[in-house]
């Protein structure tokens, strides 16, 4: 007998079936795909400078366009993607593609408005430019805090839950053995190699995703017999035990392929999407750490912008290559992935809310021959070690220069190394340790609660970022206001949800309507526009910041070329020179062989290098501040700009 997953948990079934990943080709694949991997991180480790905080924390500012958008599409598109919009998908059409297709527009705003300024502010964290922008502490800290929690509450723990149940279904593993392995394989070249390790993992990732997706969607299609063929059979796919239970929770929703929907009866209504994820994709794209640190590392701004473009035509791909998957297995494994009545879906899947989370793994296990099989495990893998890496990265820098420098402002350069490093080590064993938490957490709708925890708690995080740098008017009074009122209203909703449960078709919610009967996605429009109104009004009715404060900080004061004075110092500054400030030639102690190989792998060798004095350090300053572009290149960036946006408004149209 063999193994199937049900939830995380593993049942016996009487089906015998040949889908396990235990013969050699399969593993040759799997193994030869970490050899890879592990080869491209050292080969990254090898050739950038991981010393310094530019080297380690923003790839030293000299990464091109297109390793930019590779990172930028895998750093986003996880594990929790090929399960959470698959498995949607096979639930209710291919409205959840919008979420992906929103963010053509949306990577636009960010190269366009968004880079420009944090450039010139020369930040590191989305928490330092909000320190520039508004002066002050308590933003900055509240701001580090929340991204961090977010990060184990939604990405790492999201990933892991969908990365288990390829790994459970494929391989047998024990999930605590399973994503220990991965998490610390995942750790090693993002400790010792920073950020252009990340990123030119994050390429070849990207690679080894879209071609294995390509080839399960070929097969996927030749399975149903083309897209018309698809298009019939999935409006017929109902499961054969449905007990007493309403028509409208297992047949497929009339208006399965359409985007836009029904704007009070639609599951995703069209309102929702326009606005109400367009707010949410500011927060991801344009403010989130993981995202924008990859732009940050640009070699200058045309690459920054170049990047942004190829995510777009990329983002373009999850509809073919996630969502029709997904919806043609439900098809291809009606009973089991569409089943409705409890027990049936406990039978299957362990989860009474329904299986559709099984979507895409089904898909890969039944349809894949051996070989290719492993090939479509090892994308799951880059898709989980890929966004795992950014996050990993994106809060350690969040940590060590927005939390740690706080409590040691002396620290040198080496001891933010070491910190940020350590911290990496930390937080995998805070995500070990949420595995119990991810093993229950929403199993049925895994997209549906990312998007909603996101909805309860990003937007006045977005309202924020977008009056800081289009509205100079707004100052520290109003955002931390905005930001703290916003959050409590927030977290009413998220805790009344969750304690009242989510439910299902055939077992609704006894959540009170006032409450949750709000869509997250209006829901977001009305608390981004709430933080707004308090942000805006608080402001008014309190000081304004001065024009000398926000040179280059705001969209309207980008191009000022005066001195900008700074609302409040640095908390850290690079002490590696005060001996030298002090006259004393201190005697540096000869590491040992050991010490020297273990510091030479983590990048944190004795640097001699020459010391760069003032002048020196104010024109490499300005340089790495520098957002001026070549005329030809800033007209072929803007170019594909224009065909971006020309994609996405067909793309709508055609499905709209």
């Amino acid at each position: 007998m063999s193994q199937d997953y049900v939830g995380l948990s593993l049942i016996r079934s009487s089906k015998k079936n040949n889908t396990s990943i235990n013969n050699p080709a399969d593993i040759s694949v799997i193994v030869i795909y970490f050899v890879v991997v592990l080869g491209v991180g050292i080969w990254a480790m090898l050739r950038t400078n991981r010393a310094t905080v530019g080297g380690f924390f923003l790839a030293g500012r000299s990464m091109v366009w297109w390793p930019i958008g590779a990172s930028l599409f895998a750093s986003n598109i996880g594990s929790g993607h090929f399960v959470g919009l698959a498995g949607t998908a096979a639930a209710s059409g291919l409205a959840i593609g919008e979420f992906e297709w929103n963010a053509l527009i949306v990577l636009l705003l960010l190269g366009w408005f968004f880079v420009p300024i944090y450039i010139k502010a020369g930040v590191v964290t989305m928490p330092e430019y909000l320190k520039k922008r508004f002066g002050g502490q308590r933003i900055r800290i509240y701001l580090s805090v929340l991204s961090l929690f977010l990060y184990v509450f939604t990405k790492i723990s999201a990933d892991m839950f969908s990365g288990a149940i390829f790994i459970n279904l494929a391989l047998g593993l024990n999930i605590y053995l399973a994503v220990i392995i991965l998490l610390l394989i995942t750790a090693l070249y993002t400790v010792t190699g920073g950020l252009a390790a990340v990123i030119y993992t994050d390429t070849l990732q990207t690679l080894i995703m879209v071609v294995g997706a390509f080839i399960l969607m070929g097969f996927a299609f030749n399975e149903v017999g083309g897209f018309e063929n698809f298009q019939e059979r999935y409006m017929l796919a109902a499961p054969s035990a449905i007990a007493n239970i309403s028509a409208s929770c297992y047949e497929p929703r009339p208006d399965s392929f359409h985007i836009f929907r029904n704007a009070i009866t639609g599951d995703l209504p069209w309102p929702g999407l326009v606005f109400g994820l367009t707010i949410l994709a500011i927060w991801c794209w344009c403010t989130d750490q993981v995202i924008v640190q990859r732009c940050l590392s640009g070699k200058n701004l045309s690459h920054v912008k170049a990047g942004c473009i190829l995510c777009g035509y990329l983002k373009l791909l999850p509809m073919f290559l996630m969502i029709f998957p997904g919806m043609i297995s439900r098809i291809l494994y009606t009973d089991e992935v569409a089943c409705v009545e409890p027990e049936e879906c406990k039978k299957y899947c362990g989860a009474s809310v329904g299986c559709t989370n099984i979507a895409y793994p089904k898909l890969v296990l039944e349809l894949m021959p051996d070989g290719l099989r492993g090939l479509m495990l090892s994308v799951m893998l880059a898709s989980l070690m890929s966004s795992l890496t950014s996050i990993f990265n994106s809060s350690s820098t969040l940590f060590t220069m927005d939390i740690y420098t706080k409590i040691r402002s002396s620290a040198s350069e080496r001891e933010l190394m070491i910190a940020g490093r350590v911290f990496i080590l930390a937080l995998i064993a805070v995500s070990i340790a949420w595995i119990p938490v991810v093993q229950t957490a929403q199993s049925g709708h895994l997209f549906d609660y990312i998007q909603s925890i996101t909805s309860y708690l990003t937007p006045p995080i977005a309202a924020v970022f977008v009056l800081a740098i289009f509205c100079k008017r707004a100052n520290e009074t109003g955002a931390f206001y905005g930001l703290v009122i916003g959050l409590a209203i927030g977290l009413t909703r998220m805790i009344a949800e969750f304690a009242y449960g989510t439910g299902s078709c055939v077992n609704p919610s006894n959540c009170p309507t006032i409450i949750c009967g709000v869509h997250y996605l209006y829901f977001a429009i009305i608390l981004f526009v709430v933080s707004c109104i308090i942000i805006l009004g608080v402001s008014l009715m309190t000081k304004p910041i001065a024009d000398k404060h926000l040179y280059r900080l705001c969209w309207s004061l980008r191009n000022c070329t005066e001195e900008r004075v700074d609302l409040e110092l640095d908390d850290w500054v690079n002490n590696q020179q005060d001996s030298n400030k002090m006259g004393i030639d201190e005697p540096v102690e000869e590491p040992g062989l050991c010490k020297k190989a273990v510091m030479s792998f983590c990048g944190l060798e004795q640097n001699n290098t020459m010391k760069l004095s003032e002048e020196e350090q104010a024109k490499l300053q300005e340089k790495l501040t520098d957002t001026t572009e070549v005329l030809l290149w800033r007209n072929i960036v803007n170019a594909n700009a224009f065909i971006v946006l020309c994609i996405a408004v067909f793309c709508h149209g055609f499905f709209a």
